[in-house]
């Protein structure tokens, strides 16, 4: 049983928790870390995106952040980035090699598999840009299908309009979009 922080609009933690589960059937909003890996090849930028399990509760099959999950009650944003690197790409990063470089609100309602699924979220965004070897990486299969490198481009093109192979967020994507053209 996951156990998160409710949290204000903010995303700071109220002092109240829910269970994960509660969280989503309740639309109760809580926080969440996404990591995005991303390379420059030739003159081009590339995101390494994995392709959710098809066994995943939200979202089966589906292309997403590089690496994501939800916060735990009582954990920091850095904690939880680089606990989800290293259980599902098996990732051993530092603090270090990691740019926290903002936040964003998702609400979400929707169901799957006949239930609902109500999320209220504050994503705390990442960028990770060691070289990264897709075909090494130490896949968390309950989580992850599989990974592929995308063009930043090509994700824009699945996104606008919406490829339901893809559930990014576009608020996210938008948010490392413009952190890459005016930093990298």
């Amino acid at each position: 049983m996951e156990i998160l922080d409710i949290t204000d609009e903010k995303g700071n933690p109220t002092g109240e928790t829910i269970e994960r589960s509660i969280a989503h059937l309740k639309g109760i909003r809580h926080r969440t870390a996404h990591i995005w890996i991303i390379r420059k090849n030739k003159d081009k930028y590339e995101f390494l995106l994995q392709k959710r399990s098809y066994d995943k509760d939200s979202f089966p099959g589906c292309y997403d952040t590089s690496s994501a999950g939800h916060i735990h009650a009582g954990d920091e944003p850095l904690e939880s980035v680089l606990r989800e690197l290293e259980e599902e790409l098996g990732i051993k990063a530092q603090k270090e090699d990691l740019l926290f470089i903002g936040t964003y609100h998702i609400i979400n309602h929707t169901s799957f598999k006949d239930k609902p699924f109500n999320d209220d979220e504050i994503p705390f965004v990442y960028v990770y840009l060691k070289d990264t070897d897709a075909d090494s990486l130490v896949l968390q299969k309950e989580e992850i299908d599989s990974v592929k490198w995308f063009e930043m481009k090509d994700i824009e093109r699945n996104l606008n309009p919406r490829n339901p192979e893809f559930c990014i967020p576009l608020d996210g994507f938008e948010l490392v979009k413009q952190w890459v053209m005016n930093n990298l």
